[in-house]
This record gives structure tokens, sequence and C-alpha cells, in this order.
């Protein structure tokens, strides 16, 4: 893991480290709220190492062109071939400052927004508002595992005799169900203006890197030692690399896309929660939202995204709430994240079944992606969000049950292909 740091960090500049020398306390403060401020100041330590060395050997370097001017006498050529050595030795040094000081920066998560919520637990999210109201039933609701595995649409035990725990079959009228909730997502998302986009699954260490899974989440990543690749966990880190090291103009933004990919987690540190059922499974299908823009414009499509987010949990009809994240809950690249929670009777609570996060220039700077305005260079924002996964399929299929077992559709999937009912038990 060392290796992979060391080497995809020196591609990125991760925070501006030339702004946080600016304002070390303003950026102390922020990062205090993620309790990073101490790898922050171990970072600046380490930045003021690098300097130090960086200067010695360029003071050495000016020495050596000064030294070399006329033709040197034996002396001079011994002085000459002693300073040849002291410079090696101090570039050697530059060399170890910059790596150490570059996996230190690795760890700096992203500067939080003001906005986002105080606390470092998943309990201090801050309710932003609920829709609709859970339903009432006159008999004891089943969970989606009971109702599906009753007719063979849901089979976990013939997904972990073929893949292990945690893989699911899904048959029948289910699969077709969620089959058409990634078409009515996407197709609303394409009237929203984003570009549909069917990306790779396997990706190389930068764009794990570049997006902020690495170094971070490594221990949730499947990886393919024999080629050097890594099955993405979501499909925002192959559209954020879809203009890794690209130059955009400023009428190009915002840039939306709207992928759709098979993922693959490990759920490492996940064991005995959530085991039962799809809720948290290795392999899962999902429709991404990615927007690429110019900094003043983050913050407004931020809000444009849980829009989105929350009109498809509308037409779906799910009992929703909306939180606002806490920052110590929050992953290393996102400033702000908003949380859709949708209502699981048989649970009692509301799960998560979307997330909308603004990452500002984070992986912008780790991806180097750039715009042009007014003849210069500034990198992007990037945003990314949920349009859908199985989880909000898990949810209607608590909501609409009846006693029987009957699972209304909800009539936005059924132009889809969905059937208007799945049927008893």
């Amino acid at each position: 893991m060392k290796g992979i740091v060391c080497r995809a960090a020196r591609l990125a500049k991760v925070i501006d480290l030339k702004a946080a020398r600016q304002d070390p306390d303003g950026f102390r403060a922020a990062l205090a709220r993620r309790e990073a401020e101490k790898d922050f100041d171990e970072l600046l330590a380490a930045d003021a190492r690098w300097r130090e060395a960086t200067e010695h050997a360029e003071s050495l370097r000016a020495e050596q062109k000064r030294a070399s001017k006329g033709k040197p006498g034996p002396d001079e050529l011994a002085q000459l071939k002693e300073l040849s050595a002291r410079i090696e030795m101090a570039m050697r040094q530059q060399a170890d400052a910059a790596q150490y000081r570059d996996e230190i920066l690795a760890r700096i998560p992203n500067l939080p927004d003001p906005t986002a919520a105080d606390g470092m637990d998943e309990e201090d999210a801050q309710l932003v508002r609920t829709w609709g109201q859970p339903p009432e039933f006159g008999f004891e609701p089943k969970d989606h595992l009971e109702l599906g595995s009753a007719r063979g649409w849901i089979d976990m035990a013939r997904g972990a005799r073929l893949s292990g725990s945690r893989f699911a079959y899904r048959i029948g009228d289910v699969a077709v169900t969620e089959m058409a909730l990634y078409q009515f997502v996407l197709a609303k998302l394409r009237g929203q203006g984003f570009l549909t986009v069917l990306p790779p699954i396997l990706v190389g260490e930068r764009a794990m890197y570049g997006t902020g899974f690495l170094p971070t989440e490594e221990s949730n990543l499947y990886r393919l030692e024999r080629d050097d690749l890594y099955l993405t966990g979501t499909s925002e880190v192959a559209l954020a690399g879809i203009h890794t090291d690209e130059r955009l103009e400023e009428d190009e933004l915002p840039a939306k896309y709207a992928g759709f990919t098979t993922n693959f987690r490990r759920e490492a540190g996940a064991a005995g929660k959530d085991t039962r059922g799809m809720f948290r499974v290795h392999q899962f299908d999902k429709v991404e939202m990615y927007v690429f823009c110019a900094p003043e414009q983050s913050k407004q499509i931020h809000e444009e995204l849980l829009a989105h987010e929350e009109e498809i949990a509308q037409e779906l009809g799910l009992p929703y709430r909306v939180m606002n994240i806490s920052v110590g809950d929050l992953g290393a690249p996102a400033a702000k994240k908003y949380d859709i929670e949708a209502w699981f009777p048989t649970q009692q609570r509301y799960r998560e079944i979307t997330s909308c996060s603004n990452t500002t220039d984070y992986q912008a700077r780790r991806l180097n992606i750039k715009f042009r305005r007014d003849g210069k260079l500034e990198f992007v924002h990037t945003l990314n969000g949920t349009g859908a996964t199985a989880r909000a399929l898990l949810s209607i299929m608590e909501n609409f049950q009846d006693e029987g077992g009957k699972i209304a559709v909800p009539e936005a999937l059924r132009q889809f292909g969905a059937p208007t009912s799945i049927g008893r038990l």
C-alpha cells in the first residue's frame, strides 16, 4: 500500500498546498472539524523540510555552476568531485522529503463546507426535511427477503453457494422491476441534461487514488493483483476519470453524466451489520450522477442533485427524510453530503437509499482536471450523486405490500416494463 500512495501521490496536488501555507490557521480550523488537524500539522512540518532540502540542493547546484567556470586545476577538480557527491546526497534527501510529504498529503481529507453538520458520528447528521407518511399496516409486514425468497425472486442461499455470503440472485418479477427502476432513473436524468454513460468497471490505481478511494478505502476494494486493476465500488470512479489530465472550456461546464455500472465492495468492518438480505451486499447495480462545473456553480448544483434524488423518491412514492451528514461521517473527498433515507417498515426506521456529495476541487486536483477562463487554467469542481440502487426496490417491496404478500409496483416503473404488481406468495 505504501508504494501505491507514493506512486500516485506524486501525480496530484490534492489540497491546495500553496493556499495552506498562506492560511495555515484557517486550514487547521477547518480540518479540526474532521479531527485531521494533527495530520495537517505533520504535513506543514514535512513541507517545510522538503522546502529546506530543495533550497539546499539548489544552493549546491548554484555553487557547482560557479565553480565550473573556467578551466579547473587539480585542486578545483577534487572540490568539484566532492561537490557532486554532496549534490547527489542532497537530491536524495530532497526526493525522500517529497515522498514523505506526499504520503501525508494523501491522507488529508477535503476541507468541510461551513454548512456541513458538526460531529464525528453517524448520529450527528442533521435532519433537513421529511416527505410522505410511513404506511400503517393491519398485519405484521414482511421484510424484502421474506417477501422475495418465498417465491424464489431473491435467492441469497444460491448466491452464497455460488459466490459466498452477501451475493444474491434476483429472479423473475423482482429482476424485471429492478431493471425498470434503472431505466426509469436514466430516462429521467436524460431529461435533465445528463449524458448516459456505460463506463468500465475495472480501473487502474490512479483512478482509485484520484477519486479518494485510495489510500483510505483500500480495505473495501477488490483488486486484481495479476492485472494491477481494481473493481470499482461505484461508477463515480470511472465518470470522474473520463476527463483525467484534460483541459475543458468554460462553455462546456457544467458537464453532466449519468453512469450505470455493476459495483463491488468488500464491506470490510461491516461484520454483523445488515447481514440479512440484500441491503448490504458485495455486488450491486447503480445509476450514478456526476458533474464537472466551475467552482462558483458547485453549491447550487449540489442542491440540484439532491432535488433530482428527491423527485425520483417522490415519483416512487417512498416516504423519506433528507439528512445533512456530519463532517466526521464524510468520505475523504466530500466537503458536504446529503443522504436520502427511505422508510423501511420492518426495521421501523429510515435507511439510506441515495447520497450526493460536493467534492469541490479535491478530486479534480488529484486527477488534474482544469478548465480555461479568461485565458487562465483553474481546477473544476466535481459532484456525485446516487440515481438509484436496489435499495430503492427493497423499500418499495416493504412499503407497498399487502397482507397476502402482493407488492404494488409504482406507476413510474410500469412504463419501463415492470409488472403492475409482484404476485402473491
